[in-house]
């Protein structure tokens, strides 16, 4: 399912060793280039050294001109390589190309954008042509390619700050849950598991330590975000050794304000305090806040609601104010929670998952990159200088001016 390295594509029981660099060519310009062996290489020498990023480590070694494919799905013909090191074959796909042949991105670009705002595959199949299972196959097919690698191209750019948490979900009527991981306003880990207990989700959560050590092999995040969940807390320690744990501060508001619905008229003084303890400026000030919102609580006789919360904030305000050690970790987890809502819809429009495990990674995973690379909201992009999507906001650039293109 991963590719072994960001910009290659390989499926996993691959005996042959061959595989796929995804490069941005003009399709204009394309049908000469590719016939013209010399001038093929003088690009692709070319593209190396702009973006050595896009090709295997082996290249640098050297490579011969191999032969060529003709894809009758595309009518396209398209070129392989052989790095003279390894013996390893790669065929190179032009970028206006999907992954296997499938179509041209101009035909579904519009299609797949839809399916960020989780418009059903019938709708898309009405509106663009094909049919719904088209559709489904064609984000499926994105799930295979490495979320990390994928996303991010530059080791450097690989986030010291994360958030994680738990989807629930249902696979064939029973109970699953979505492993997932943010980073930089981009979903960098998205795992189907049957249990939220501590080894399931070690191992949900370790797909996104493997495909980042394929970025970047010394790879730790400095802190995670997460919820109250011991077992969420306990993967992460056990996945990266040296990583803090922080608390949300938001799920503490969360808990009053869904608990508390019968007691407007104390909630909003409650949150109001609790709020003033997330501002405070210090460590030590944070936990003098605390202690006074549980005094305060029970001189005047709150219902439990909101005593129990405070005094099990009081109880583990460690895991809140270790923030205050590392200035730019997350301290709630908005961030997650946006992308969250989006994978709630998602889910919804598709009646959640029907099929394999697998089927329904690589649907949650190909979802994923689709919200990394489709544009986002005008004003969003208007806000961020004309940059168009989460991952070209990570990467600092782009590949190509076509969304679908550039993933």
């Amino acid at each position: 399912m991963n590719s072994p390295t960001p910009s290659i594509e390989q499926p996993e029981n691959c005996s042959r060793q061959v595989s796929t660099i995804c490069l941005p060519f003009c399709e204009e310009t394309y049908a000469a280039l590719v016939n013209n062996p010399g001038h093929y290489r003088e690009h692709l020498d070319q593209l190396f050294e702009a973006h050595p990023e896009l090709f295997p480590l082996d290249m640098l070694n050297g490579y011969k001109m191999k032969d060529f494919y003709f894809s009758k799905k595309c009518q396209l013909w398209t070129r392989r390589i052989k790095i003279k090191e390894s013996n390893r074959q790669y065929t190179i796909r032009p970028s206006f190309v999907m992954p296997y042949m499938t179509g041209k991105t101009k035909e579904v670009e519009n299609g797949l954008f839809l399916r960020k705002f989780a418009v059903p595959y019938w709708a898309i199949a009405h509106v663009n042509g094909k049919n719904a299972m088209y559709w489904y196959r064609l984000e499926n097919q994105l799930g295979r390619n490495s979320l990390v690698g994928t996303t991010i191209k530059d080791p450097d750019k690989l986030p010291a700050h994360i958030l994680a948490d738990e989807k629930h979900t249902r696979l064939v009527g029973e109970k699953h849950y979505i492993a997932m991981t943010v980073g930089n306003e981009c979903i960098l880990g998205s795992s189907v598991t049957n249990s939220a207990g501590e080894q399931a989700l070690t191992k949900a959560y370790s797909v996104f330590k493997d495909e980042a050590c394929r970025v970047k092999s010394d790879y730790a995040p400095e802190t995670v975000n997460t919820d109250g969940w011991a077992a969420t807390q306990n993967a992460w320690k056990a996945i990266f050794s040296t990583i803090t744990v922080i608390g949300c501060f938001l799920h503490v508001y969360i808990k009053i304000r869904d608990r508390g619905k019968r007691y407007q008229d104390i909630f909003y003084d409650a949150a109001s305090k609790l709020w003033d303890c997330y501002n405070a400026e210090t460590k030590r000030s944070f936990s003098q806040r605390v202690r006074r919102l549980v005094i305060w609580a029970e001189n005047n006789a709150l219902p439990d609601v909101f005593v129990t919360v405070f005094k099990k904030l009081q109880k583990n305000r460690a895991n809140y104010s270790v923030a205050y050690d590392h200035p730019q970790a997350h301290r709630t987890s908005n961030m997650l929670d946006r992308l969250m809502q989006n994978m709630d819809r998602h889910l919804f429009s598709t009646r959640y998952f029907h099929g394999s495990l697998e089927a329904a990674e690589l649907n949650i995973r190909g979802w994923a990159l689709i919200q990394n690379f489709a544009p986002s909201n005008p004003l969003t992009v208007k806000k961020y200088n004309g940059q168009l999507s989460p991952a070209e906001r990570i990467n600092g650039q782009r590949y190509h001016d076509g969304w679908l293109d550039n993933l």
